[in-house]
């Protein structure tokens, strides 16, 4: 039989209990706001199949309208969490960062919450293993082991190491938004960090879709500060959640590094900036090889931006003219925190 020390399971508790306490005025809120509905309430891997590729969602918790009305998160992370459970963080990373750009920005102000819901959601299917063991003594090691699992990573979500803010900058073609991507699963705390990109934002602040390219006149200079301002904005309301966050814009221009960090350092959050380089040829190549994406950038672009004045750079410049897998080793090197000599 599967078991843990009563210091453990107490210790999971009063974190649990003191999160919800911090927590509790805005779970509130979020009901107040319409957060808290009718949802499938059971959203773990082993309820959602694919077919035709598409994800379908089943057994549903339809017998009790109570119990399956919760927030929105919630449901959100049981699927998740199990992800990250099966060891596929890229996957639970991709989930959130998908659902947050589709939904209400309203949901940004509650990943605090995130931690809470993680951890509850894996000490539920720890203890519905549990349960599972005296039933089916064939399967013992396999639940006992998947027990054990779950437990620890509802033990890792309750505490979630401090946010980072990492902002990544290079000219079109470099492979910010691809670098981005790769970076925030493996930034805490988990499942990873939000990234946010100016090219995504622009492209919502014209109301179109993110493949629809957009006119020169929404590249004017007071368009793009604007843009800046509000790719602040929103990672400034990520940060003081407690939740990391990947920044992906250009920044060549030494004013827009600088108000970056320095909302990092206002905000007391640990920074990272990394600058991406690659010669022209490569850049114009990737560019032209895009399938549709948010970027307007053109091979032409890239052949303009050779003349930008990037000016004094203080963040760290990483040769991106290479593979992905070599630009990122280079990227985490960087922003993982440096292991103590003592």
């Amino acid at each position: 039989m599967a078991a843990f020390s009563a210091n453990a399971i107490d210790d999971l508790a009063q974190a649990s209990l003191s999160a919800f306490s911090r927590l509790h005025a805005t779970l509130e809120q979020r009901g107040r706001q319409g957060y808290v509905r009718r949802c499938h309430g059971d959203l773990h891997l082993a309820n959602i199949v694919l077919i035709g590729e598409l994800p379908v969602l089943f057994d549903a918790i339809e017998f009790d309208p109570v119990i399956a009305s919760i927030d929105v998160l919630y449901d959100l992370a049981f699927a998740i969490m199990d992800f990250l459970r099966y060891g596929r963080p890229a996957a639970a990373n991709a989930l959130l960062n998908r659902y947050l750009g589709i939904t209400s920005v309203d949901n940004l102000d509650a990943l605090a919450a995130l931690p809470l819901f993680l951890s509850l959601r894996s000490a539920i299917r720890a203890h519905v293993m549990l349960a599972r063991i005296g039933r089916n003594s064939r399967d013992k090691a396999d639940l006992t082991q998947s027990v054990q699992t779950y437990f620890e990573l509802a033990q890792r979500t309750i505490r979630p190491r401090a946010p980072i803010l990492v902002a990544v900058g290079g000219l079109s073609g470099t492979g910010k938004s691809v670098t981005a991507r790769a970076l925030a699963p493996d930034i805490l705390p988990l499942p990873g960090a939000v990234v946010l990109r100016t090219d995504v934002l622009r492209k919502q602040h014209f109301q179109i879709k993110e493949t629809e390219r957009l006119p020169e006149s929404a590249y004017r200079p007071e368009v793009t500060a604007k843009i800046y301002e509000t790719l602040s904005q929103r990672a400034s309301r990520i940060l003081v959640q407690g939740h990391s966050v990947v920044v992906d814009a250009v920044f060549a221009d030494v004013a827009e590094r600088a108000a970056i960090s320095e909302m990092a350092r206002r905000l007391n959050v640990r920074f990272c900036g990394l600058f991406l380089e690659a010669d022209l040829a490569t850049r114009q190549r990737r560019i032209g090889q895009r399938p549709d994406d948010a970027s307007d950038a053109t091979p032409e672009i890239a052949g303009l931006q050779e003349k930008y004045d990037i000016g004094a750079m203080a963040w760290a410049v990483v040769d991106a003219s290479k593979t992905l897998e070599q630009t990122l080793k280079q990227c985490l090197s960087r922003v993982r925190p440096p292991v103590s000599s003592s």
